[in-house]
Order: structure tokens, then C-alpha cells, then sequence
């Protein structure tokens, strides 16, 4: 698979924390010595700022300083998995907030350093592509365009875990600091900034395989759904179902007919993708010592596998699974005998012996799980370097997206359920003639499970007029086993702001967690 933006930290554009120390960690460097304006002249150059504006998409798995995979941060938070780990102080910052009970010192704390490093380097991007030089008007809209859409998701990220954030669209100057806005202030930002973007027409509904990887109108259709249903904003909903049924018009985007598929190399950026974030182990140059950012695998299948592992499956394994996210026993019930997703999503072990950690249920994700053929090629440490792309929108959320927007803007109900059917018939069970909004969440729980997506469905539920099981105040309650003591409330949707940031920033005000 030709994944040609490969997600690299490129040297055209310095990261961006909020509380950095020192002026020259935010100064733009090159290399080569000419002033700035001399070397971002070509499409060449101005491609190398670009790409390092996509580099921040493969950092939060690990970044040097923590392992916070947005697919284990969305999920611990929700009712499928475990934290795991080797005790309950191993990445203790999860199991915090597992229990609902985080705080400035145990909280997703590298996402922002993380993001803000993107949103920098899309400002870099944008402001570039606007220098003269020898470079065709359609390339400099195009890069114009991606680097905009780029920023509005880093900023969506935050404003779905911390919500109330410092906002800007330049780059800033002493003393580094944005005024921070609520949250409702930032979708307030944001969504006209998107709509603009999708006005503009200017990206493909999707790219060439040999461009698989940049952002893409349909990119910004799924964007602009996911953060208008998040927000309940009944204005817009019907928009966002135009824009669902675009897609669905479109011939580039169909159901992958195998749902295993979906997962193995071979189904990366097939039909049902519509954005992934590329890994490669071949060439990697991710490795231990200071190199995290640097191009190459995920050590998501690590983080998620079970220790000890003595070889099958497909997995030499040894002490490379870390055990942490083991699926709960509850979710694998969950799924009916003859549902195709079940023994995808789950990978099952409770007939097999390896050194149990905290938690374990021999139960483990399935979509993401180790194999040894996805790292093979890897030239540094392959623990590290999994191939595994991580699929962020694919055209089953298209189809149940469609189906709920349907529901909530009194659209037909038979339509809403030809969309649902459409995803259960590729799972091999049987069709609904009527659903429910409750339906179509239990449908993308069954689904996505694993994906992340979990949490900031039973959250936005609350706020949805007719769901009355699929929502957090019902599914985010203590447990039997004792592991969640403290149920979800409404001010715990966003995560405490790290306590590094509130020293650095006085103006920055801790979120009422």
C-alpha cells in the first residue's frame, strides 16, 4: 500500500507548547540556511511544512513523554474496556480517569502539547503557501486548504477532552499565551471556519491512492457531522445530513463486504476508508531514546496485548504486550452468537496460558492486535513499529451518521433503517423494520467498539431528546467488580486542564471536574 503522506516530524516547523520556557523552542528554523521566505518558494519545500503539519497525527500513541492513544483515551472512559496495565498505578493518569476521579497532575496532559504543536505547524503551512514563489494557484489553495481543515480537527480534539481552551488562528508572540475560550466559544470558531472550507470545494472527495492519507472533502463532511452531533446543534443538523448523503452518493465510498478485511493490511484505504492515520514498519525510524516522533509504526498493538505471550496466532509475542485495555466479558456478551464483528473486535485467549496483569479477562482488542507480519520490516525496535493504520472515519459511520441525522431532523424512518440494515447485513444479522435512535447507538457501539468512539457517544447522548439507555448517566456507573467506584456526571465531559499549563499560564482557568 503506496501511503505517501507517511505522518513524519518534519524540521519546516518548530512545535508549540503553551507553556514553553524558551523564545527559540517556538523559532522556525532551516536548515539550509536561506531566510524562510526564500526557501518555501517551491512546491517541493512548501510539501515538506505541509507534511510536517500532518507529523502531530502519529505523535499521541507516544510522544517521549506519555503513551496516550486517542483510541485507549476514548475508550477507558467508556464501558467496553479496562484500563489494565501491570497494577493500578501503571499509567495511573488512565486509571484516574477511568474512575472519573482525575485531576490536574493525572490527566491527558501531552494531547495538548501535542496538538498545539499541529495547529503551529498549520499556521506555518497557511502562512507559506501565501509567499510568493514558483507554485501553481491550485497547489497553494490545495495546501491552503488541508493545512485549514488540519487545524480545525487538532482543535476539535481538544475541545472534545478538555473542552475550554486557548484559541488562535495565528501564530503567537510574547508571551505566548491565547485567550482561553469556553467550549461553546470554540465550536463557535470552528464551525464556520469548516464550513468555509467545505464551501471552497477546493479538496477531492477523495485522494488517488498515491495521495491516500492527506485530508479530503469527505474528511470534512465526517468532521463537520462528528462535531455538530457532539454539540447537539439542531441549526445545522440537517446540513450535516446533506453532507452524509453526499458521501453516500459517492462511488468512491462503499461497505468493505468483509468486515475481518477491514483491519488487515490489505484493507487499508479501501472503499469503506475515508481517512486513516498511515504507520509503516518498513524504513521506521521511530525507536527508543528521543526518537518517538520520528516516522514509522505504533506501538498501539503493544500497549494493547497481553504479556508473556509464548508464540501463536500469528504472534511471536514474549514480554512485548503491556496488557493494558483488556475488553470487559460484558462487552463481549454483548454481541449476538452469529454477529461477524464480534470475533474481529474481541480477540479471545481465555483458552490459552501467558503471565496475567492487572484486570486481564484474556479478552483483548482485536482490530488493532499484534501480529508479527506488521512489523517484520521494521529496522529499529519493531515494539514500537506496528504497521497498523488507525482508522479514524470509514463509510459504516457515514451510513449510521445518515441514519441518526434522519431520526433526529423527522426524516423517514424507513430510510434511517435502510442505512442501519445496510451495516448489519455486512455483521450477518438480520434486518430492523423499525429503530430507534437508542438502535442506532446500540448499532455504533457494536461497530465502532474499540475505535474510540464509545465515550463521546454516551456523552453527546445526553443531550439527544429520545435516547434513553445509550447515554453516560445510564452506562458510566460503578461496577461489580469494584474497578469504577464513581459514576459520570455532566461535569466530568471534559477532562482537567494539566496543572504544567495552569503553572505556566495563570489566565488559564481549570475546568470543574
Amino acid at each position: 500500500m503506496n501511503k505517501h503522506i507517511t505522518i513524519i516530524a518534519g524540521f519546516c516547523a518548530a512545535a508549540l507548547t503553551l507553556a514553553s520556557c524558551g523564545d527559540e523552542f517556538l523559532e522556525v528554523k532551516n536548515p539550509t540556511g536561506e531566510p524562510l521566505e526564500e526557501y518555501y518558494t517551491t512546491e517541493e519545500t512548501l510539501n515538506e511544512a505541509l507534511t510536517s503539519a500532518y507529523a502531530p497525527l502519529h505523535w499521541p500513541d507516544w510522544d517521549n513523554a506519555a503513551y496516550n492513544d486517542l483510541t485507549i483515551d476514548g475508550e477507558i472512559m467508556g464501558d467496553d474496556f479496562w484500563v489494565g496495565g501491570s497494577n493500578a498505578t501503571d499509567n495511573e493518569h488512565w486509571h484516574k480517569l477511568f474512575n472519573f476521579e482525575g485531576n490536574g497532575n493525572q490527566t491527558l496532559a501531552t494531547l495538548w502539547g501535542d496538538f498545539y504543536s499541529g495547529i503551529k505547524r498549520c499556521n506555518d503551512a497557511i502562512k507559506y503557501a501565501g509567499w510568493p514563489g514558483n507554485v501553481s494557484d491550485n497547489f497553494r489553495r490545495s495546501m491552503e486548504m488541508q493545512a485549514r481543515l488540519l487545524r480545525v480537527y487538532y482543535y476539535n480534539i481538544l475541545w472534545h477532552y478538555y473542552g475550554n481552551v486557548p484559541f488562535y488562528l495565528e501564530n503567537l508572540s510574547l508571551p505566548y499565551t491565547a485567550p482561553q475560550l469556553s467550549a461553546d466559544e470554540i465550536y463557535n470558531q470552528l464551525l464556520p471556519e469548516l464550513e468555509d472550507i467545505i464551501a471552497s470545494n477546493v479538496l477531492p472527495m477523495r485522494w488517488e491512492t498515491g495521495e491516500s492519507g492527506r485530508v479530503s472533502q469527505a474528511f470534512a463532511y465526517m468532521l463537520y457531522a462528528e462535531m455538530v452531533m457532539y454539540q447537539n446543534d439542531a441549526a445545522r443538523l440537517p446540513k450535516a445530513l446533506t453532507y452524509m448523503k453526499q458521501i453516500i452518493a459517492d462511488s468512491n465510498y462503499s461497505l468493505n463486504p468483509d468486515f475481518a478485511d477491514l483491519w488487515s493490511e490489505n484493507g487499508e484505504w479501501c472503499s469503506e476508508s475515508i481517512f486513516e492515520i498511515n504507520y509503516n514498519d518498513d524504513q521506521a525510524q521511530r525507536d527508543w531514546g528521543g526518537a518517538a516522533i520520528n516516522a514509522g509504526g505504533t506501538v498501539f498493538p503493544t500497549l494493547c496485548s497481553p504479556n508473556g505471550w509464548g508464540g501463536g496466532e500469528g504472534w511471536d509475542g514474549g514480554n512485548d504486550g503491556w496488557g493494558f485495555l483488556p475488553v470487559k466479558v460484558e462487552t463481549y456478551n454483548m454481541y449476538a452468537e452469529n454477529d461477524k464483528r464480534r470475533d474481529v473486535t474481541i480477540w479471545d485467549l481465555r483458552n490459552y496460558t501467558y503471565t496475567e496483569r492487572y484486570q486481564d479477562t484474556h479478552l483483548w482488542h482485536g482490530k488493532y492486535r499484534p501480529q508479527s507480519a506488521n512489523n517484520k520490516d521494521c529496522p529499529t525496535s519493531k515494539n514500537l513499529n506496528y504497521n497498523n493504520n488507525k482508522r479514524i472515519y470509514r463509510y459504516a459511520e457515514t451510513l449510521l451518521n445518515a441514519a441518526e441525522l434522519l431520526l433526529e431532523t423527522g426524516g423517514s424512518a424507513s430510510e434511517a433503517a435502510g442505512y442501519v440494515n445496510e451495516v448489519r447485513a455486512r455483521a450477518g444479522l438480520e434486518a430492523l423494520t423499525n429503530v430507534t435512535l437508542d438502535d442506532i447507538l446500540n448499532e455504533r457501539h457494536l461497530e465502532f467498539c474499540g475505535e474510540g468512539k464509545r465515550y463521546f457517544d454516551l456523552v453527546r447522548a445526553e443531550g439527544i431528546s429520545g435516547v434513553t439507555t445509550e447515554k453516560a448517566t445510564v452506562k458510566l456507573v460503578p461496577d461489580t467488580y469494584g474497578y469504577r467506584t464513581n459514576s459520570w456526571t455532566p461535569s466530568k465531559k471534559h477532562i482537567p486542564l494539566a496543572q504544567s499549563e495552569l503553572d505556566a499560564d495563570p489566565t488559564l482557568v481549570q475546568n470543574n471536574y
